[in-house]
């Protein structure tokens, strides 16, 4: 099987959990370090599907490896081949396929809730990962959001962004974040104060990273079944070869 080419846009920003469920599922990847100048490939041809992390860059930014990851989503789309992307790679993803990345209403940190919408794709991602209530546990870090690219189908909405997720056939972009670790919360702590600098007080969509230690026990594991839902409906399209 050809590995899944998963794209890194800082350190800080690794695959997580992600990469663990690909491992257990002894599923082969290759980690593109795009913040330590390695080149977005030019063919989709070597992989069997595309996975995009988050960064702390906004996809309007004139970087050329942005045009460059946005012209290799919409090969692989054209192709058949699978892409997922979590927060900045949501965005890309929408970028490439037609959407529009703007300023969110507020900015996102910690642990959040989520709704899940009413359609038959939403069924068949999170099947019976979500509850009566229809709610899910997700992470967030943003301060941008993503339009629904055409075609493509709202999965997640939330009481601060309205577009947290959408799918387009075998196709996932987030705009929350599944994939996270609580190593990866304490290291992104490291750079709330940066973060949150000139929003006093806090708006309610932003938690310190007190209030998010104490809630990651019961918030984790919940979000773990979530990934594992999500993640394992995303398999299923890549090519076996």
């Amino acid at each position: 099987m050809k590995p899944i080419a998963i794209f890194r846009h800082t350190r800080t920003e690794g695959p997580g959990y992600f990469a663990t469920f690909l491992d257990r599922h002894s599923i082969p990847w290759r980690l593109i370090k795009i913040d330590d100048g390695e080149p977005v490939p030019d063919s989709v041809a070597p992989f069997s599907g595309l996975c995009l992390m988050g960064g702390p860059v906004s996809v309007n930014d004139p970087l050329p490896w942005i045009g460059q990851s946005c012209a290799l989503i919409r090969a692989a789309v054209a192709g058949g081949l699978p892409v997922i992307g979590h927060c900045l790679g949501g965005q890309l993803m929408s970028k490439a396929l037609g959407g529009q990345v703007t300023k969110n209403p507020v900015k996102e940190i910690g642990w959040g809730t989520v709704h899940v919408d009413r359609s038959p794709e939403a069924e068949r991602w999170f099947a019976a990962a979500v509850d009566e209530a229809r709610l899910a546990t997700v992470f967030h870090w943003h301060g941008e959001t993503f339009s629904i690219p055409p075609g493509a189908v709202r999965l997640l909405s939330g009481p601060f962004c309205a577009n947290q997720m959408f799918a387009l056939g075998p196709h996932l972009g987030m705009q929350c974040h599944v994939e996270m670790t609580e190593a990866m919360i304490e290291t992104w702590n490291k750079g709330w104060d940066g973060e949150t600098q000139g929003l006093a007080p806090l708006p309610e969509s932003v938690q310190t990273p007190e209030e998010m230690r104490r809630q990651t026990p019961d918030r984790l594991p919940a979000m773990r079944r979530l990934a594992d839902q999500l993640y394992a409906v995303w398999i299923r399209g890549l090519a076996r070869d």
